[in-house]
């Protein structure tokens, strides 16, 4: 069997001996930037799509968008399962599994990816309509969601094999891969949109041309640079175990995208209910957030491998080291970006709307959504914790809770708080979760520790 010894280590150098500041550096800035890129990405795509000035073509982009959060959910929930799985098996020295696992996670997403294609496309007339669509929204939406699914196989293996390329310490690769498809996305959405006339549809071709290059970029470092992953059929050898896995940890990422879909209809309905000026006010607020999700959604996700590998070493000091620095930094780095934001939030929502109104409930719910940025980090990060050491049933519960508690905080603060209520859900609902997190974390980290003692006993 191949084993860690006959590899060459400068590939695992920051999951097993670089300094664990460094380590957390390296795996978390090109997280970070990713998700910056992506976020910049959306701007830029929906400002390509209004310039069509079509009302009903810019509505059918949103109405696909629970195609999309499917795509990236199916795509996760073996990216993040076979990932964290690969970091532990890297952390044990077992090579010859790790190359049994990303072969597994290439081919079975690309099978996933047909089987939806298949599945999807002669029932798309009766999808579009449960998605929304009607009157002149209808045929825009057939066509976004019609490439969306014949794309399927690529979106899914693009986003399966990006956290493959993550679990290895690779952060950079992961980064110049996605930034890539992503230049490319930008690149050719006006093309597509203006100088071929396909209008929402180009929108989407562009999107799957973004994907096609990510993915090819990942496929070409596993098969061709990596010394610990390989793509080849000869690996594919499927087994219960391997599927076991990658599933128990990979059906949370599965569920916390389909509970985020579920948060964001709700929220946008109950929204509704008090009129365009809190729903404008709510859209400015979630668009400035998301600059400080990306450095919580950074440090959670990118850390994983270093807790996984760390985890299956049964390198306790190192694992806790990482853990502590990286809470540490995050919510550093969270604090004062959002103190920045709250003492600047009237000048950045009039930088958006000049209408008092919507600058008054902008205020309101900035402050709420930057008070929840802080909990909401914590959660992913105890989520990433329990996918790293393969909890599968913590990982889930963490997902589960996130979303169901959402829902009753919702109905209730909306009946008693009005337009308030609904302001402070997701604040609410993520201070909970982030309290459950902390309980589910030191029940595991109590287990760890008595199973250390016992090897340390026995060895």
């Amino acid at each position: 069997m191949e084993n860690i010894e006959n590899i060459d280590q400068k590939s695992l150098y920051y999951l097993e001996k670089a300094p664990v500041t460094k380590a957390i550096i390296h795996m978390v800035l090109p997280m970070m930037l990713s998700s910056i890129a992506s976020v910049v990405y959306n701007i830029i795509d929906a400002f390509f799509v209004g310039k069509l000035n079509n009302t009903a073509m810019m509505a059918s982009v949103m109405l696909a968008l629970p195609f999309t959060l499917v795509l990236m959910a199916l795509g996760q929930m073996f990216g993040v399962g076979s990932g964290t799985y690969i970091s532990r098996l890297l952390g044990e020295g077992n090579i010859e599994s790790s190359k049994k696992v990303s072969s597994i996670n290439f081919w079975s997403s690309m099978i996933m990816g047909i089987i939806f294609t298949l599945i999807c496309l002669p029932i798309l007339s009766y999808i579009l309509p449960l998605l929304g669509a009607s009157g002149e929204t209808l045929q825009y939406t057939r066509n976004f969601v019609m490439i969306l699914v014949i794309g399927a196989p690529i979106t899914i293996t693009n986003m399966a094999l990006e956290s493959s390329v993550r679990a290895e310490g690779a952060s950079t690769v992961s980064m110049t891969g996605t930034i890539a498809g992503i230049v490319v996305n930008i690149i050719l959405n006006p093309v597509f949109i203006f100088v071929l006339n396909m209008n929402v549809m180009g929108s989407a071709l562009a999107s799957v041309c973004g994907n096609i290059v990510s993915a090819l970029y990942f496929i070409y470092y596993l098969q061709k640079k990596s010394t610990v992953q390989n793509l080849s059929f000869k690996y594919f050898k499927p087994s219960k175990e391997i599927y076991s896995n990658i599933f128990k940890v990979g059906v949370s990422a599965l569920l916390l995208s389909g509970f985020f879909v579920v948060i964001s209809v709700l929220f946008n309905n109950y929204s509704m209910i008090y009129g365009d000026t809190v729903v404008a006010g709510f859209g400015i607020a979630q668009r400035i957030v998301q600059i400080v999700d990306c450095i919580g959604m950074g440090f959670a996700m990118g850390v994983v491998p270093l807790i996984a590998f760390a985890y299956s070493a049964n390198n306790q000091k190192r694992l806790m080291e990482v853990i502590k620095k990286t809470i540490l930094y995050m919510l550093v780095l969270t604090l004062t970006l959002g103190a920045v934001l709250f003492a600047l939030r009237l000048q950045i929502i009039a930088f958006f709307s000049v209408d008092p109104k919507v600058i008054a409930i902008g205020q309101i719910t900035l402050i709420a959504q930057l008070s929840s940025t802080v909990f909401a980090a914590l959660c992913e990060f105890f989520t990433g914790i329990f996918q790293a050491q393969g909890n599968g049933v913590q990982s889930n519960v963490m997902a589960a809770v996130r979303g169901v508690l959402f829902v009753p905080i919702l109905i209730v603060g909306n009946m008693l708080f009005a337009v308030n209520g609904v302001i402070w859900t997701m604040t609410a609902t993520e201070g909970i979760s982030c309290v459950i997190g902390i309980i589910l974390w030191l029940g595991v980290r109590q287990k760890g520790l008595m199973k250390m003692s016992m090897n340390e006993q026995t060895s």
